[in-house]
């Protein structure tokens, strides 16, 4: 268990992380790396304090402040920093040389176990130019756990990484949480990361935790506005509640240019101004046909539709998107044709005020 309570200048952050991995998620310059630094002991708070496992790392009042090789902290950072005149094996080793406690045989015998563990016998004798990057990638990690840390700390390393590598390291660090129990903090601006990954997470936001829970509740549910933006959810509008029907379960927001039914708000009040939100993937889509728009159906102006890897994104006027099956639709939706988009009352999800 990691307890972090500190600040320092632009970073006021306090959270706890248990065994599993919790994901850091922030745009660049929320403050990720930063608390990384302050838990491993390479940066230092101005204040407050970092226990693990019941030890103290820093504490600023008492000016209790480990050094990093005294904080059994493993450490991946972004550049898969391995020294590149040494073989893996030895890349392996080095990590022990400053355990005077362990014996010789013992360093070798953890090196080769881990080795194994990676799949890295047979590149073990080659330096990291010489082999593959799935194998640069996987020799780094294990070099950070070689040390038996009591924490891993992972710095964003798949950013920029193709989409093999890419699943390539997801299922490293699968494994890694798989048979540890180590408390892990990733690092990420990757959404899909943190659904593959984490069991919890942090959302930052210029070095503060603005909300946190289970990536899929954290996503379903932001904390508010700015927690909505951060996270890439589209489709945000100012709305008025109009009407509130507690018999029906159902509430009437009104919207810049239209009116919906949405589900019954307790605690909110006719009158109120709040923001309304939907995810492009459960909003339904259609060419006009004529008929009347029926109940929370929208007509709108088509503006651009785009291909995604599963889906088909259209744009609509009015800050609209929706995103749909390719399949669906053939011939591809041509651009200012008007369409029907309907807004399922269960999809929508209010914010808080403006």
């Amino acid at each position: 268990m990691i307890q972090v309570r500190f600040a320092a200048p632009g970073v006021d952050v306090e959270f706890q992380a248990a065994s599993g991995i919790t994901a850091l998620f922030g745009a660049a310059g929320a403050g990720k790396t930063f608390i990384l630094d302050a838990i491993a002991g390479f940066a230092t708070p101005a204040s407050g304090r970092i226990i693990l496992d019941d030890e103290i790392l820093f504490d600023g009042a008492s000016r209790v402040n480990l050094p990093p090789r005294h904080r059994h902290c493993g450490y991946v950072a972004r550049q898969w920093a391995l020294f590149p005149h040494m073989t893996l094996h030895d890349n392996l080793l080095f990590p022990l040389a400053a355990l005077a406690r362990l014996p010789r045989l013992d360093r070798h015998r953890r090196v080769k176990e881990m080795l194994e563990r990676f799949a890295l016998q047979g590149s073990a004798s080659r330096r990291p130019r010489d082999v593959s990057p799935a194998d640069r990638l996987r020799a780094t990690v294990a070099r950070a756990l070689i040390g038996e840390p009591k924490m891993l700390l992972v710095d964003d390393p798949a950013a920029g990484l193709d989409i093999a590598l890419r699943e390539e390291w997801h299922k490293t660090l699968r494994l890694v949480r798989d048979e540890t129990s180590l408390p892990i903090l990733l690092a990420t601006r990757d959404a899909d990361t943190c659904f593959e990954l984490a069991g919890s997470m942090l959302l930052l936001n210029r070095g503060h935790v603005l909300q946190s829970g289970a990536p899929r509740k954290v996503f379903d549910q932001p904390a508010g506005l700015e927690a909505a933006r951060l996270l890439g959810i589209r489709n945000l509008f100012p709305a008025e509640i109009v009407a509130l029907d507690p018999g029906r379960n159902t509430s009437r927001l009104r919207l810049e240019n239209f009116e919906l039914t949405g589900p019954y708000l307790p605690g909110r009040l006719r009158g109120d101004r709040v923001w309304l939100c939907v995810e492009p993937g459960r909003l339904r889509a259609a060419p006009h046909d004529g008929a009347k728009p029926s109940a929370n159906q929208v007509a709108a102006r088509l503006e651009r539709a785009s291909e995604m890897p599963r889906a088909l994104r259209l744009e609509f006027a009015g800050g609209i998107v929706a995103e749909i099956a390719r399949r669906e639709f053939d011939p591809q939706p041509k651009d200012n044709e008007e369409w029907l988009v309907e807004f399922p009352p269960h999809a929508l999800r209010v914010l808080g005020c403006p």
